[in-house]
């Protein structure tokens, strides 16, 4: 079995909020969307959480599976 890149691992930590890599990898992600630095814990407030959220969703539908036609 392959192994998620580290980029892979952030889009999944950012989205669904479960860390399957480093929160370094996610806050660096989270800054790359919002095209601005960011504290760590704005991250968790409800609003921002749901902002970074939906900037994350093309990026992670992007990477989830699909069967090849």
């Amino acid at each position: 079995m392959e192994r998620l890149t580290k980029r892979q691992a952030a889009i999944i930590g950012l989205y669904t909020g479960i860390t399957a890599g480093g929160f370094g990898d996610i806050h660096e992600l989270a800054c790359e969307l919002l095209g601005h630095p960011i504290f760590d814990m704005e991250m968790a407030q409800p609003p921002m959480k749901e902002k970074l959220r939906q900037l994350a969703k093309p990026l992670f539908l992007e990477i989830c599976y699909r069967e090849e036609k």
